[in-house]
């Protein structure tokens, strides 16, 4: 287990050892405008690592999606999921693609988030795609969106590439998607319906992100999502980041931790419970995991750690995180 894994698994204990909901601060989460970004790109990158090496997450516009292209995901990804159960497990998780539900046990909590999810990741879709009869269009669109989603998740990584000097289009070539060696991932999410309990389920505990930069898309009135910085762990101080329509809420994942000499901060997050006796209707969200290619030699600009190879990396946090299979 290298170092990073294990303090993500040391401290993701602490949520269970200290009381489960900690306590509320407010931070600022920046709004980063990516418009004019040829032009603009040097100030951008340093507004990205910036806002990155100080709590680890922010939100981007003018990022070049369009609303009703994320209006239209959210609306496939509610058709996905209104499929009956038996139809669903006819796609079962299978290396980071296909359907789970709740499948995913946190260390955090030692309890299976109580959500399901769909999750694409290009060359391993064989068998895992609804029919044409069962879901009209629903391939190609979703396809459509990733690669929508690539292509920013592109953008904000040559930023990053450039302030670890690196040449601008390294983490676009590290995820290539031409290749079989492709492992980013959309993930289509449905957090289910609570009422709150004192020691009930959790929507999805807090955890790490085990990729390179995760995109996620929220919508209005659809929040529960906060960020803990590593600082604040011993207390417990978590950060509410609301949902604002058009936005993508960006954060670091372990892989660029790892990637960047640890000048990157991978910090945890969650998507909150209700609190005893509160309802909350259902969440949708939708994230896209810029993950390195299978082959990709991951290795920092200082060479603090060891090189290991994308997959191997994956693989080890996956085995942390997930029940499920890889």
């Amino acid at each position: 287990m290298n170092s990073t894994s294990a303090f993500a698994m040391h401290e993701l204990s602490k949520e269970s050892r200290m009381g489960a909901r900690g306590q509320e601060t407010n931070r600022e989460v920046r709004i980063i405008d990516l418009s004019n970004f040829d032009q603009r790109k040097a100030s951008i990158a340093d507004e990205l690592w910036q806002a990155s090496t100080e709590i680890g997450f922010f939100q981007v516009s003018g990022h070049g999606i369009p609303l009703e292209d994320i209006n239209a995901a959210f609306a496939r990804a509610e058709q996905f999921f209104a499929l009956p159960q038996e139809v669903k497990g006819r796609y079962p998780l299978n290396r980071n693609a296909g359907w789970e539900y709740r499948a995913q046990i946190r260390p955090s909590t030692g309890k299976p988030d109580q959500k399901e999810s769909y999750q694409v990741t290009r060359p391993r879709m064989s068998g895992l795609w609804p029919d044409e009869d069962t879901l009209p269009g629903f391939r190609e669109a979703v396809l459509a969106f990733e690669r929508q989603c690539w292509a920013v998740g592109m953008k904000l990584l040559s930023c990053f590439a450039l302030k670890m000097g690196f040449p601008e289009e390294f983490f676009r070539q590290a995820h290539d998607p031409s290749k079989e060696t492709y492992q980013s991932t959309l993930r289509m999410l449905h957090y289910f319906a609570l009422t709150g309990e004192a020691d009930g389920p959790w929507r999805a505990g807090a955890h790490t992100d085990f990729d390179c930069l995760t995109l996620l898309f929220q919508q209005a009135g659809q929040g529960g999502l906060q960020v803990c910085p590593g600082k604040e762990l011993e207390t417990q101080s978590w950060t509410s980041i609301e949902p604002l329509e058009g936005l993508i809420t960006c954060n670091i994942g372990d892989m660029l931790m790892r990637w960047s000499d640890d000048q990157l901060p991978s910090n945890f997050h969650r998507v909150r419970s209700p609190l005893p006796g509160e309802s909350v209707e259902a969440r949708y969200s939708l994230a896209f995991f810029c993950q390195a290619n299978e082959d990709v030699v991951i290795e920092g600009p200082d060479k603090k750690y060891p090189p290991i190879t994308a997959r191997d990396y994956l693989a080890q946090r996956i085995s942390a995180n997930f029940s499920g299979k890889y």
